[in-house]
């Protein structure tokens, strides 16, 4: 005899097949048709990829639309053994991709864009999406290899650590359950993953699809663009957002000028020397280290070398405290298409020419990329902004916090200066500091200044420490 129980349990159908042995006058048939069930039960027990009982036809067992958990046994009375085996829901193959840890000092962020789409093959830390933040991009990787089945948020969205961004399957086959219908036949309830995507949306979803679209009248697209403002061709504006970097270095400039007593002071630098240096060995240089001489490792160990000799400079203020550092880290203002960002080389004053250059080009390949770290972008003691590549003839360049002093370099320009009393034409640059009067007196801001002058036109100073 045969019974069949349905219950539910906890989230999942839960079906129990009892087989019970006839009494002593048990006919022969009955016998059979209880042994043919019970080798169908140990046929299926000993397929692997089984997910769930629903995909195969029990006499007296409906198909059911959904995946379900199921039991089969016995009574305690029955000659055949009791069995079970666990089989894993669908949310045992499903992985959340969540937002990664951003820095010690970002909270949050923008879902700037998706890199993938629903349906899209991952593999393991492949980038699925990017996090925009108040000083970088952030990739979101997929924690598995396996497909998206879904994004559970939206661009334009906040998120912090944590946040479930995305849903990614790790099933090793997608099988695509219809609605129950008499016409399904075993064939059909046991064929192939592929097989099964064909009919993933049912046709009459379809077909009401199908049929609304001639009723939907071409009318209220004209009306809602008709009730928007008409400006006049001259007056046509665009409203565009602030990314989080724009409204990061727009937040960081102001509240440099509500916070600091800023003062610059400039000078002229005649780039004759160093220039000639550069065209004597660039090409020596560039066989040996691999990478362009420039003018800015210059700039930046003479800058070195006036922070050493002027060591106020390289210092901040911590409330009441002056905090003096011993190390120079120098921050390097690199303007991408998506805004200004700061990378910053570290112990430039255990650094030569070749090695500033080295790191000058791979951070300034990284901003231009997105690719940049938090840890690359603080921590700097000073800041050389060069406007000189964009044209910039002279600018009065601001404080980056928490810093206290920032050197600008300009564009090169031939100009006629005397020279041993006699009127000459020379390339010459405009530099200009921009240094926190409340720390720094203007003795010690004309003092580096001229520091930086003497070094950039003589550079063999370097060489001999004077």
């Amino acid at each position: 005899m045969l019974r069949i129980i349905r219950q539910k349990v906890g989230s999942g159908d839960v079906t129990v097949l009892l087989f019970k042995q006839s009494l002593q006058n048990q006919s022969q048939g009955s016998s059979r048709c209880l042994s043919r069930m019970a080798k169908e039960s140990l046929l299926i027990r000993n397929l692997r990829h089984v997910r769930g009982f629903s995909h195969y036809a029990f006499p007296g067992v409906p198909v059911n639309s959904q995946p379900v958990r199921k039991v089969v046994g016995f009574s305690h009375d029955s000659p055949y053994q009791v069995w079970s085996r666990s089989f894993a829901s669908q949310n045992g193959d499903l992985i959340d991709a969540v937002v990664p840890h951003m820095g010690e000092s970002i909270t949050d962020g923008t879902l700037a864009s998706f890199l993938k789409k629903p349906g899209d093959t991952v593999r393991m830390d492949e980038p699925i999406a990017q996090i925009e933040t108040d000083k970088v991009t952030i990739d979101v990787a997929s924690p598995t290899a396996g497909v998206i089945q879904k994004f559970v948020a939206k661009e334009g969205d906040t998120v912090t650590p944590g946040t479930k961004i995305a849903v990614i399957s790790t099933a090793e086959d997608v099988v695509t359950h219809v609605a129950p219908s008499e016409e399904i036949s075993d064939k059909a309830t046991t064929s192939p993953p592929v097989e099964s995507e064909k009919v993933e949306k049912p046709q009459p979803k379809a077909e009401a699809i199908i049929k609304d679209k001639p009723i939907l009248p071409p009318v209220p697209p004209l009306k809602t663009s008709a009730t928007e403002p008409q400006l006049p061709p001259k007056d046509r504006e665009r409203r565009v957002p602030m990314t989080r970097l724009r409204k990061r270095v727009a937040s960081r400039l102001k509240d440099s000028q509500n916070t600091y007593a800023m003062l610059t002071t400039y000078n002229e630098v005649d780039m004759t020397n160093l220039m000639k240096l550069r065209s004597e060995y660039k090409d020596a240089f560039l066989e040996k280290h691999g990478v362009k001489l420039g003018f800015m490792s210059g700039f930046v160990k003479a800058g070195v070398s006036a922070l050493q000799h002027q060591p106020i400079v390289n210092a901040v203020i911590d409330g009441e405290d002056i905090i003096y550092r011993d190390y120079i880290d120098i921050s390097i203002a690199v303007g991408t298409p998506k805004g200004l960002v700061v990378p910053v080389i570290r112990n430039t004053d255990k650094m030569n020419f070749a090695e500033i250059e080295k790191e000058i080009n791979t951070l300034a390949k990284k901003a231009n990329e997105g690719t940049m770290s938090i840890d690359e972008m603080t921590g700097g003691t000073f800041t050389i902004s060069n406007g000189g590549v964009y044209g910039s003839l002279l600018s009065m360049p601001i404080i980056n916090p928490p810093q206290s002093a920032i050197l600008g370099m300009h564009t090169i320009v031939q100009r006629p200066v005397g020279v041993n009393g006699s009127i000459v034409l020379r390339p010459m640059m405009f530099v200009a500091l921009t240094y926190d009067h409340r720390l720094i007196d203007g003795r010690e801001a004309v003092f580096f200044l001229r520091r930086v002058k003497d070094v950039i036109e003589d550079p063999q100073r370097l060489l001999l420490d004077i």
